[in-house]
């Protein structure tokens, strides 16, 4: 079992930036392939990044690219989002994800969810 808690989100102003981490409660964090999702009030939920185990390839939905950028450190069993230049339609509520396998369809383990509100 892998618990996986987020934090980092909150209410930010269109054009500023937040940074959301994802920590994991196992040592074996590093086997599994790490994704952020985000759901929006009435929308489905959507893959936004994810990062391969060795952290050496990332992907991310196109909505995102340029802005965003996900990392993890293997040591600290934890992972991060990086959200620059964000909009009002990046908010959502971010779930950080964990899959055994790449790229990430159908993870194994969901954290609670941390809000993001993007303010015009």
């Amino acid at each position: 079992q892998v618990q996986l808690v987020e934090s980092g989100g909150g209410l930010v102003q269109a054009g500023g930036s937040l940074r959301l981490s994802c920590a994991a409660s196992r040592r074996t964090f590093s086997v599994y392939a790490m994704g952020w999702f985000r759901q929006a009030p009435g929308k489905e939920r959507q893959f936004v990044a994810g990062i391969r185990w060795s952290g050496g390839s990332t992907n991310y939905t196109d909505s995102v690219k340029g802005r965003f950028t996900v990392s993890r450190d293997n040591a600290k069993n934890t992972m991060y989002l990086q959200m620059n230049t964000l909009k009002p339609e990046d908010t959502a509520v971010y779930y950080c994800a964990a899959s055994r396998g790449w790229p990430i369809t159908d993870p194994v383990y969901w954290g609670q969810g941390t809000q993001v509100t993007v303010s015009s």
